[in-house]
């Protein structure tokens, strides 16, 4: 094997750190998504208590965690 070529036990670590860093990214996404509709929802109800925001962040919450467990277990 050459000095410049990386082992096999190098690409396993560095597809494992991207698969993981962008299950945490799509993580970000969906909350992010999911608790900006609910603002927008918010906003253009008037509300007082902003319950739509809270309850759609948590659904998000929810969906990011159901996709994390999903992935770890293929």
């Amino acid at each position: 094997m050459a000095k410049n070529e990386p082992d096999e036990n190098e690409n396993q670590s560095m597809n494992a750190y991207a698969k993981y860093s962008a299950v945490g990214f799509q993580m970000i996404a969906i909350i992010g998504i999911f608790t900006y509709a609910g603002y927008k929802i918010d906003q253009s109800a008037h509300h007082s208590v902003q319950w739509v925001t809270a309850t759609l962040a948590l659904i998000g919450v929810f969906i990011s965690l159901y996709i994390v467990i999903k992935s770890l277990k293929s």
